[in-house]
């Protein structure tokens, strides 16, 4: 089939099934019908607030069936979709607006006069007749984490245009009834959720990653397929095993999982719950620029690996002086998907090189068989008194610890280099001299924090991301520990 406009595909399944539930939040059913036309009374709003095609549209909601009728409304007008977190700083959301000028914005209000600040709920006088079918040559437009510095715009080269009877990727099932998890603003959850709809998905949309919640909703509405990151299968495998298997979980196809480094114990503990078949890993970043993929089994016999290249990518290793690695050799990950580009920064400049090799400055190895494994990001790595320090590395340490839900370490050049673990022990009653006392039994001196700090709350989003340079300081509900003697 040629490909179609992705709004005409989603009011296409509205025509052959107005009845058919697309999507379940919170506040219950909304049929394709529905959906379909509050889209359409959206997306004259927006043409009446001046929005044209291939316009950027910022889209900052919570984690409901409206962020699906606004991006719908958006792709109908022929614009594009710009989805940012609800909770984004003041300074970043200010810098977003001066670099990609969007033309209208959902939720949080802009700071820019001359973006049109709009609601659903101002749509309610306008027509529900279908407009014209129009398609953006910019399919979506989301936002970095942040994760290595300041967000950053990543516009997809690929337009608002679909065949929805094209297999999406071999690790995403054609037909599926998908719980979203994770922030609908985050790259991972946005494409896999609307290329989903765009297939023939039903989204089971949940507010936030909840263990028991997830558990639940897999149960209650036999989820067949999910995405889920590492910090959240962490948070799975704290519930005691008869919790687990008081939900019937049989409807679950496959799991999918990406958005960071698992570790190897949960990893294994993940495949021994739902089995190796049910259990995928896919390496990949917003941009595009190249994946791979590992099943469950495949994984067993290379335990660490994120996989194979797939999709026609590439990987290379290079050391600090650019030349190619040795296998088993650490270096920087460069990947490479074809000549053209899947994705354009707005207002940076990338390192993609002129023969089409990119790098999203993580760092890793090949093992002799070509499986590729990830060690940490570059930038995130700390040298501290002639010592290469992975933080990934420290974290799982940390994470063995029974009372610790996660854990982040993290350095301060300003400091000396000093290295900061903060811990989250949710409700348990831990303090930083046990936590001390692990980490001398457990690391090497040159390894040990100069600084511990307890957290009772998730310290990454639901996608798996945090904002590592913003703990350095560790924040005024944290308590500290100076391990080595560093002072505050």
């Amino acid at each position: 089939m040629a490909r179609q406009p992705i709004s005409a595909v989603l009011a296409h399944r509205a025509r052959v099934g107005p009845a058919d539930v697309l999507v379940t939040d919170r506040n219950g059913d909304v049929t394709a019908g529905e959906i379909n036309t509050r889209a359409t009374r959206l997306a004259r709003l927006l043409i009446d607030r001046g929005v044209r095609r291939d316009d950027l549209v910022a889209v900052s909601l919570p984690n409901d069936v409206g962020f699906v009728v606004a991006c719908m409304a958006v792709w109908r007008v022929g614009a594009t979709p710009m989805p940012l977190p609800p909770g984004l700083s003041d300074e970043d959301r200010a810098a977003l607006e001066e670099v990609a000028r969007p033309a209208a914005a959902f939720g949080s209000p802009p700071f820019r006069a001359d973006i049109a600040w709009v609601d659903e709920a101002q749509a309610a006088g306008f027509s529900d007749a279908q407009l014209a079918d129009r398609w953006a040559h910019c399919w979506k437009a989301p936002t970095s984490s942040g994760s290595t510095g300041r967000p950053k715009v990543i516009a997809s080269t690929a337009p608002a245009l679909v065949d929805p009877e094209a297999p999406i990727a071999p690790f995403v099932p054609h037909r599926a009834i998908q719980l979203v998890s994770s922030p609908l603003w985050h790259a991972t959850a946005f494409t896999y959720a609307f290329r989903g709809l765009t297939a023939g998905h039903r989204l089971v949309i949940e507010p936030e990653f909840d263990e028991r919640s997830f558990l639940a909703a897999v149960d209650r509405h036999q989820i067949s397929w999910a995405v889920v990151s590492p910090p959240s299968i962490r948070r799975l495998l704290r519930l005691a095993r008869d919790v687990r298997d008081r939900h019937d979980l049989s409807s679950l196809e496959s799991i999918l999982h990406l958005g960071g480094r698992c570790p190897v114990p949960d990893k294994l503990a993940l495949i021994d719950w739902l089995g190796a078949d049910r259990v995928v890993e896919v390496y990949a970043g917003t941009e595009s620029n190249g994946l791979t993929m590992v099943g469950g089994a495949e994984w067993l016999a290379h335990p660490g690996s994120v996989g194979k290249p797939i999709g026609g990518t590439h990987t290379r290793i290079t050391r600090a002086d650019g030349t190619l690695a040795a296998p088993g050799e650490t270096g920087e990950i460069w990947m490479r998907r074809g000549l053209g580009t899947a994705y354009r920064y707005l207002g940076v400049g990338s390192r993609r090189t002129t023969d089409g090799w990119d790098t999203l400055g993580d760092i890793g190895y090949l093992d002799t068989d070509g499986y590729l494994y990830v060690i940490d990001r570059a930038a995130d790595v700390v040298h501290r008194d002639g010592t290469t320090l992975y933080p990934a590395d420290i974290e799982q340490v940390f994470e063995r610890h029974p009372m610790v839900r996660g854990a982040v370490a993290v350095g301060d050049d300003a400091a000396g280099a000093r290295l900061t673990v903060v811990a989250d022990v949710a409700d348990n009653a831990l303090t930083t001299d046990a936590l001390a006392a692990f980490a001398a039994a457990h690391l090497p001196r040159s390894h040990r924090p100069d600084r511990i700090c307890l957290a009772h709350r998730p310290l990454r989003n639901d996608a798996g991301k945090i904002r590592r340079r913003s703990l350095t300081g560790c924040s005024p509900e944290l308590a500290t520990l100076h391990v080595n003697g560093v002072p505050a």
